[in-house]
């Protein structure tokens, strides 16, 4: 006698569980909102820091040898400078830009003008004196110079 067998039964697949990938979702999502806050508040606290340390220099400032005077007027969270250069008459300033190295104030200005072509200051600000110093580099004569400025009063 032939005993008839009957199919194995085939074991069901587990149901998936889609109501599980909806919170794993909205939590990565949350994750993610939360970090893209948590820099941007960060770039904002940092660049508010940064201007609050550029505002030391805005002002009139005179060169030691000289009538120069450079007027720095405004300055952006991104350290672009508003600035003027008079020699006793205005020279063009094609850039100008204030960085922070460390706790060092950094100043950068490059003038493009008729006898400028070129030239270049790179000052530092020396807050316990409030000075500005550094070199200014003569394009025309190809050479470099120290220089200091110290502030006008208003």
């Amino acid at each position: 006698m032939s005993k008839s067998r009957k199919p194995a039964r085939r074991a069901k697949p587990a149901p998936v569980k889609r109501r599980r990938a909806l919170p794993l979702l909205a939590g990565v999502a949350l994750a993610i909102g939360i970090l893209a806050a948590g820099a941007w508040w960060w770039n904002q606290s940092r660049e508010a820091d940064a201007l609050a340390s550029y505002q030391k220099v805005l002002g009139r400032w005179q060169r030691s040898d000289g009538g120069y005077i450079i007027d720095i007027r405004r300055i952006e969270a991104d350290g672009k400078l508003a600035v003027a250069y008079l020699n006793p008459r205005p020279i063009n300033v094609a850039k100008a830009e204030a960085s922070m190295a460390g706790d060092t104030l950094k100043v950068f200005l490059e003038l493009r003008d008729v006898n400028y072509p070129g030239s270049i200051y790179q000052l530092t600000y020396d807050p316990a004196a409030d000075r500005l110093r550094g070199t200014y580099f003569q394009a025309a004569l190809q050479e470099t110079y120290d220089v200091e400025f110290t502030r006008l009063k208003p």
